[in-house]
């Protein structure tokens, strides 16, 4: 672990070559880094063309640069920005002159964050805002993410936080006032009060949250079926380019093989599987069993079939659509093969060839995204991490509702460790242990 009193400093823009490319530095050393390439140190929040230069004072590139002295800055450090052309030679020359100076190095991915969250310029619900808006693959994962990165769920935590510290503090004057009548009982009156107040609220969060935390997983399609009934012909369909390969043989498809679609903003992992069947090939046999597997973890799945098909084999407890494919080839004929092992099943008929249905297809992949996610996009919760702290908080509540009447200190014990949890939410205390997992997935720069 490097020591944290050093500058640090990393290409925040995108890949080079670009039309211009941002060099940030964060740390005491920041301004230093700007004279040694500018010359001097511009005004604060100003941008201001300056012509930089190398230790032996030869030309780098004609640059903007920005200074943006602590703690009004977006790490709480001192911190320089160098907006340069974005040719990788320039962004040589810049690195080569920054890694010499002492005590000045290369940033470790996500430190800038880290900093910024170290120094109380967001808590960590807002970082995880930040690296989901990051990775977001549609408008909806974006909008999400975006709420939390202004902090809704951070400035509900804090006010919850300092709702039951206040009504721990009512409960406690209540024990130290417990040997005068009536006082105990005017103060627990109150306390309860809020405490059931933002159990409820507490609650309606966690229970509007599944949602939120799948639509940052994003939804997955299987296609499955058979060997050669247009799988992988469906697939490029609906990626709207070629992600697979086509073939008139049985079993080319071997492995699995993802797209990501964006359906109205709703973020879906469509896997084309190998064809489903026996076979004596142990490559294909492979291929058949990652085929079910996966089949099996999706959350729905088109069983693709020829037209005149009557056979299904999938076992899961996903949603499961029949797609007849090929109706350009000949009338469909359903037998009762079919309706018994699909009784209430949604059925399709498409050319996955022409594009005959495709389209009612999508549209109706587009309602069960609807569905899966939910219409509502206020839930705040988008991380595991975030539910069960939510869920540890709403417990100490109950408890401390459930206890108060076997004694005030019962109810004060309960009522700290629900403003811990929420204090380990907002990365307030305690969770040095987790820091390292949430940051070392950000991007270098960020």
């Amino acid at each position: 672990m490097h020591p944290r009193d050093q500058t640090i400093f990393a290409l925040s823009s995108g890949r080079l070559p670009s039309a211009i490319a941002i060099v940030r530095v964060s740390g005491s050393q920041a301004g230093a880094v700007l004279t040694r390439l500018a010359g001097k140190t511009p005004a604060p929040r100003s941008a201001t063309r300056v012509l930089l230069r190398d230790a032996s004072s030869q030309p780098i590139d004609d640059a903007v640069v920005l200074w943006f002295p602590g703690p009004a800055s977006a790490t709480g450090e001192d911190v320089a920005e160098f907006h340069v052309h974005g040719g990788r030679a320039v962004l040589a020359s810049v690195f080569a002159v920054l890694s010499v100076i002492e005590n000045v190095r290369p940033a470790e991915p996500g430190e800038f964050t880290r900093r910024a969250f170290e120094n109380g310029k967001l808590d960590l619900t807002e970082a995880e805002g930040l690296d989901d808006l990051i990775h977001a693959d549609t408008d909806r994962q974006r909008r999400q993410a975006l709420r939390q990165l202004r902090g809704l769920l951070g400035d509900k935590a804090r006010d919850w936080r300092e709702q039951i510290i206040k009504a721990s503090a009512l409960i406690e004057a209540g024990i130290d006032f417990s040997d005068e009548g009536d006082v105990p009982a005017e103060l627990i009156a109150p306390a309860l009060a809020k405490i059931k107040t933002l159990l409820g609220e507490i609650q309606g969060v966690l229970d509007a949250g599944g949602r939120s935390e799948r639509l940052r997983d994003g939804l997955v399609v299987a296609i499955t079926g058979p060997p050669n009934v247009g799988k992988s012909t469906l697939m490029n369909q609906l990626a709207r380019r070629e992600v697979a390969i086509v073939s008139p043989h049985a079993g080319t498809t071997r492995d699995l093989i993802e797209v990501q679609l964006d359906l109205d903003g709703y973020p879906v992992t469509v896997i084309d599987t190998a064809g489903i069947r026996e076979t004596d090939d142990p490559v294909e046999q492979e291929g058949v069993r990652r085929a079910r597997a996966r089949a099996a973890e999706a959350d729905l799945v088109l069983w693709l079939a020829d037209a005149e098909e009557n056979k299904m084999e999938h076992e899961s407890g996903a949603s499961v659509w029949l797609v007849r494919n090929k109706i350009d080839l000949g009338a469909v004929e359903i037998g009762a093969t079919t309706l018994g092992r699909l009784a209430g099943a949604r059925e399709f008929r498409i050319s996955a060839r022409r594009g005959d249905g495709v389209a009612d297809l999508v549209g109706a992949m587009i309602g069960f995204a609807q569905d899966y996610f939910g219409a509502n996009e206020g839930g705040l919760i988008s991380r595991e991490r975030q539910r069960t702290l939510l869920q540890e908080t709403a417990e100490s509540l109950q408890r401390s509702i459930d206890t108060i009447d076997r004694g005030e200190e019962f109810a004060a014990e309960d009522l700290r460790r629900a403003a811990y949890s929420l204090g380990r939410l907002l990365g307030r205390v305690d969770v040095e242990d987790i820091l390292d997992v949430i940051f070392r997935d950000f991007c270098i720069g960020k």
